[in-house]
């Protein structure tokens, strides 16, 4: 099925049941779906059969960080599930993301591979924590300019960012973009987050949304009407 809407839904839920329940309600024309860490260590390949069989196209987010060779391991797993799009943390350097990318690619596997510049939860004070000194749109940027470079088909960046790399890496290079909250959720646990319509003003080409979808009264009604807002 091909999917032009360019929203993924998050399924983030702690149980297979949960996440179908929730799947169930969405239309598979209309969104993608995002499949996290939790789910998948509670339910495994068995979230991803039940979400494609149900015609859904799956963001597998596991955000891979290892050494190369364990990664590209990972990634082709990934990737021969049938799964859509799976990512790598982009801090594990251009090896690490060259040998993923050689690794799809000596396989003829075609599910997109993008990387995480710095997580959407984290804010400057707290990525300085880290070690890292400038700020994270100037991290973001660095990492979103090596990953393009390393053969990487896009980026995980918030929408605060999309600007900037889409003049840096171009409009084909994916961005996809966490931290969505509408007009008429409330902001939760994410530091750099902006409406849907800004996102994709700004550059942004795939946008997850979470709870503002996931725990509306009618979950559909809530998607189309970011749908309607949209550009």
């Amino acid at each position: 099925m091909a999917v032009n809407s360019p929203l993924i839904i998050a399924l983030d839920y702690p149980s297979l049941d949960a996440a179908l329940c929730m799947a169930d309600q969405l239309d598979p024309a209309q969104c993608r779906v995002k499949v996290g860490k939790e789910l998948f260590t509670r339910s495994g390949p068995a979230v991803l059969e039940a979400l494609h069989g149900r015609g859904f196209e799956v963001f597998l987010d596991l955000k891979f960080h290892d050494i190369p060779n364990t990664v590209a391991g990972a990634v082709q797993a990934a990737a021969e599930q049938g799964v859509w799009m799976v990512n790598v943390h982009a801090s594990g350097g251009r090896r690490m993301m060259e040998t993923a990318v050689e690794r799809l690619q000596s396989q003829r596997l075609a599910t997109h591979l993008i990387a995480v510049t710095v997580l959407t939860s984290l804010s400057a004070e707290e990525l300085h924590e880290t070690g890292v000194p400038v700020s994270p749109g100037e991290q973001v940027e660095h990492l979103a300019r090596l990953a393009q470079q390393s053969g990487m088909h896009g980026v995980v960046c918030s929408a605060q960012e999309s600007a900037a790399i889409r003049q840096t890496c171009g409009d084909d290079f994916l961005k996809v973009t966490p931290g969505i909250r509408p007009a008429f959720a409330t902001l939760d646990d994410q530091q750099r987050i902006m409406t849907p319509s800004a996102a994709i003003q700004a550059g942004s080409t795939h946008l997850v949304v979470g709870r503002p979808v996931t725990q509306a009264e009618d979950p559909m009604s809530a998607l189309a009407s970011i749908l309607v807002d949209l550009p």
